[in-house]
């Protein structure tokens, strides 16, 4: 069975013991974490939400709360001796999904 779900405005296919890497939520390594917007059920018969399916949830365990790989904004302009150089590193959370709970 597996759960379409949306956080952090993304959607992530998810299914139960998987290791998935999202938007950072609020919690410490070992928390529960819920979440509500599921958009579809799928696996055997497939329920599809509009927009979410009612009753469903997908239940998960905090891993970690990280950091992603740095992005480099850099700017030049051409023949004015300018230019900007700008790092980002987004903050991330590292998810373990426990179950997927179906209405």
């Amino acid at each position: 069975m597996y759960a379409v779900i949306k956080t952090g405005g993304k959607q992530y296919r998810v299914s139960a013991d998987q290791t998935v890497t999202i938007e950072k939520v609020a919690g410490d390594a070992g928390a529960q974490v819920e979440f509500t917007e599921v958009l579809m059920l799928g696996g055997g018969g497939a329920k599809i939400g509009a927009p979410a399916v009612a009753g469903a949830k997908v239940v998960a365990e905090v891993v970690e709360q990280s950091r992603a790989a740095k992005v480099i904004a850099f700017k030049k302009r051409r023949r004015k001796n300018s230019r900007r150089k700008r790092g980002h590193r987004q903050h991330q959370t590292v998810v373990r999904i426990k179950e997927i709970v179906g209405a």
